[in-house]
């Protein structure tokens, strides 16, 4: 089996992310990158990419330079066996060397890995969990997904409503929260007293402003400590991506004022090694890989084992279509200990209706697909409804 076509494609919803002082769901991101790569065997394999589609779209599509290091992704995959993920991990890596190692160029090699997976999968009839050598669940319990709102009013009808939906877990995060300390433990204590203390609730700093009038969010490593213990006194899970990614010395100070509270991070890093350093030296005990930005399912692994030897939490990150839910339900699967699945319930419906099978809530849970590689196939009516590149 040979690869013989590779597409990095553009959708386009039509709508601009929320204003975050709004109250009311988040219609999410705007431009979607997918990935979809055919075989002479029949075989297609897709995969989303959380990144900024139309740089994705250039990595994917460069003209070649005449030399490695500064080549496109197309030109390590053509002609290649699609069975031999390993080493095309490491000739994707070697190609974009000089411009791609991390950012855009290692967010597109970790969807092309997705899709290479799917297209082994769909080879040999088998779910991606079973290729990684273990399916320990056959579900997942699902956490709503969603931004702060502005009032404890309206995020105490936020909380009714995805109670109401059957969410016994719902995480927080962006939007209103990070710049007043008073509003953002009145924010969390509304949602505490709307959801009570059997569900589940945590919280998403962000760490840097989502407004265009200021892309800043400064807090003092003191005022999250502060922070930290009041979620405690709220009995918040966890606590996730709030200093700058690379602050691996902030993450440690603050998760040695923690005792009940989990430090969750990494959506934003690439490579097995920069994880390692979260769990190791940066005291965060619950990982958050997005299979579609650290390296793939192949690199994703790497990590689940590493939260497996180190007995802390996997959660990957998964905010975006049904193909990357699919992805992140298999390594659920794989883990010894899983926890969650982040649900995307953003309005925007092209992220929960690209594929024929939605992948969809019952009771609180999420099936693990059973079907061949993702176990889900994209409707591409939709694809080219939305398509702008």
């Amino acid at each position: 089996m040979k690869i013989t076509s590779v597409e990095a494609i553009v959708l386009d919803t039509g709508k601009n992310y929320t204003d975050p002082a709004q109250a009311a769901e988040a219609h999410g991101v705007r431009f979607v990158s997918l990935i979809k790569i055919d075989t002479d065997a029949g075989i297609t394999g897709w995969a989303d990419v959380e990144t900024q589609p139309h740089v994705g779209k250039a990595i994917m599509d460069a003209p070649s330079g005449g030399q490695i290091g500064f080549e496109s992704l197309r030109a390590a995959l053509i002609g290649e066996d699609p069975m031999q993920r390993e080493r095309l991990w490491q000739k994707m890596q070697r190609y974009v060397a000089y411009y791609g190692r991390h950012g855009a160029g290692m967010q597109m090699i970790s969807g092309v890995d997705i899709a290479l997976w799917d297209i082994a999968g769909q080879a040999t009839g088998q779910p991606i969990s079973t290729l990684l050598g273990a399916r320990y669940r056959d579900k997942v319990k699902a956490y709503a997904s969603t931004t702060f709102r502005p009032t404890p009013d309206a995020m105490r009808a936020a909380v009714a409503d995805y109670l109401a939906l059957g969410f016994r877990a719902i995480k927080f995060g962006w939007g209103a929260f990070g710049r007043d300390l008073a509003l953002d433990i009145a924010l969390v204590k509304a949602a505490r007293a709307e959801a009570g203390p059997d569900v589940d609730l945590m919280v998403d700093g962000g760490w840097y402003g989502i407004t265009y009038a200021d892309p800043f969010r400064p807090r003092s490593l003191r005022e999250w400590i502060k922070l930290v213990h009041a979620l405690e006194d709220l009995d918040i899970f966890w606590l996730e991506d709030f200093l700058h990614p690379d602050n691996f010395d902030g993450y440690a100070t603050v998760a040695a004022q923690t005792t009940s509270l989990r430090i969750a991070a990494g959506e934003q890093l690439a490579g097995y090694e920069a994880f390692e350093h979260l769990a190791v030296h940066a005291g965060v005990d619950t990982l958050q890989p997005d299979l579609s930005r650290c390296g793939g399912i192949t690199v994703g692994r790497q990590i689940a084992d590493l939260c497996t030897r180190r007995q802390i939490n996997c959660v990957p990150h998964a905010w975006l279509t049904d193909l990357l839910k699919a992805a992140s339900l298999h390594l659920n699967a794989y883990l010894m200990d899983s926890l969650y699945l982040e649900y995307n319930v953003s309005s925007a419906s092209l992220l929960n209706q690209l594929c024929h099978e939605p992948i969809r809530m019952i009771d609180g849970y999420v099936p693990v697909p059973s079907g061949p590689g993702l176990g889900v196939t994209v409707n591409e009516e939709v694809v080219a409804r939305y398509r702008v590149a």
